[in-house]
């Protein structure tokens, strides 16, 4: 099968300092990666070259067997849930989802009625985004981001600014999704989150690549048993320089 994604040597650079420096990644289909990394780490910046958002300073990478070179072929099959994802204020949750729909030329709506009542939404689905909580939003954004189905979705702190409760939904519908052949790119810096759901672990410090492995695998580093938040800290805890904001 071919891998979901891949990169090679993928590196982005803001004047002369490397925010992402040579990453080499192989995701498998179907399957849930989960990126963690500290704020500042380059989380951002690798989903937005891999998205198609911005353009590498060097290397390559492929989603679905497609050159991210290929904007039209990598968006259509990926979905993209961005930390501040944009809504519509002045339209209701629904005619949000309808819209996104129209854009893809979808006929969806008994798709968008089921994911409304999956993320507990149903209730206010006809009500203007502008009233919404934060984690309202955020919940409509997850249901664009999956409504077309796509091949791979990519997900920037999904469960930001949910209560306990409405996370715990989304956590579950993550987790259900590869069932339908979907591909989960997890990014975050929220340790039980990647615990949970992914099966594989990349850890991010400083823009550069420097463990990867099964949650429970990394949770033994160097033959002792650690939780994964320790090895976190252990993989991290190098001296880092200042870096600039990412893009």
């Amino acid at each position: 099968m071919t891998p979901a994604i891949e990169t090679d040597g993928l590196t982005k650079r803001f004047d002369d300092t490397a925010v992402v420096s040579d990453l080499n990644l192989t995701v498998p289909a179907e399957s849930v990666y989960g990126f963690l990394g500290p704020n500042g780490a380059g989380k951002t910046t690798t989903m937005r070259m891999l998205t198609t958002l911005t353009r590498p300073t060097s290397g390559t990478a492929r989603i679905a067997g497609q050159s991210i070179d290929d904007r039209d072929a990598v968006v259509s099959r990926i979905g993209f849930l961005p930390e501040e994802p944009p809504l519509y204020d002045e339209l209701t949750g629904r005619e949000q989802l309808q819209y996104v729909a129209g854009l893809r030329d979808l006929d969806a709506d008994d798709r968008i009625d089921a994911l409304l009542d999956r993320l507990d939404l149903a209730d206010d689905a006809d009500e203007r985004v502008s009233t919404y909580s934060k984690g309202m939003k955020q919940k409509v954004a997850t249901i664009q981001a999956i409504l077309h189905e796509p091949e791979v979705v990519f997900l920037d702190e999904p469960t930001s600014g949910l209560d306990p409760r409405a996370a715990r939904t989304v956590r579950d519908l993550i987790s259900e999704l590869t069932d339908d052949g979907m591909t989960v790119f997890l990014s975050t810096h929220i340790l039980p989150v990647v615990e949970e759901l992914a099966d594989t672990v990349g850890v991010l410090s400083d823009g550069s690549l420097v463990a990867e492995d099964s949650p429970t695998r990394l949770t033994h580093r160097a033959e002792k048993e650690q939780t994964l938040e320790e090895v976190f800290l252990d993989v991290t805890s190098s001296d880092e320089t200042a870096r600039p904001v990412e893009q």
